[in-house]
């Protein structure tokens, strides 16, 4: 990776060899290793046997995770805040493996839309919960630094599964917990 960076100083027009470029194709490799970590990443890892038959049957939610992933678009930066929820059906998962499952998926070359969806799934597919419900509020550097050029704009994706999706008064009740002020 690093003859790639070196070539692409070169073709910006720029000396890999001048005293601040000289160690950049070193660190952004480092960086793209890091960036893109989730590919290496087994959610059995994650999850760490932390699974826990309880009976329990409210309404679980873990707010306001912030990830930063990268378009796979362009490269560039996009990030913001996760919501995750569910219902249990007598499997727990531990609360801190919600935000290193965000994690796990942010951290590849992503879209919203997808990496929304693929949060709800891996939650579904690991507890088998009565519902799942995932919103994911971003602001992408594709939008603001190119293209249309709006700096203020920010996108709002979600996925719902189970009662999240099938009952209209859980679906609220998720909505009004993840934008209910914080302490």
């Amino acid at each position: 990776m690093q003859d790639l960076i070196r070539r692409l100083l070169l073709k910006v027009g720029e000396d890999p060899e001048r005293e601040g470029l000289r160690k950049t194709p070193e660190r952004v490799s480092r960086m793209y290793e890091f960036l893109t970590a989730g590919y290496q990443t087994s959610l059995d890892s994650i999850i760490n046997g932390a699974i826990f038959e309880e009976d329990y049957d409210e309404m679980v939610c873990v707010t306001d995770i912030r990830f930063y992933s990268l378009c796979e678009h362009h490269l560039l930066p996009f990030f913001g805040k996760a919501h995750v929820g569910y219902i249990p059906d007598s499997r727990l998962i531990g609360l801190s493996k919600i935000p290193r499952i965000v994690d796990m998926f942010a951290r590849r070359l992503q879209l919203q839309e997808r990496l929304t969806q693929q949060i709800a799934q891996c939650i579904a597919d690991v507890l088998h919960p009565k519902g799942v419900g995932v919103v994911v509020e971003a602001e992408h550097l594709c939008m603001q630094m190119r293209g249309v050029q709006k700096q203020d704009a920010f996108a709002i994706t979600s996925a719902m599964r189970g009662v999240f999706k099938e009952n209209a008064r859980t679906r609220s009740e998720f909505m009004s917990l993840i934008h209910h002020p914080k302490p």
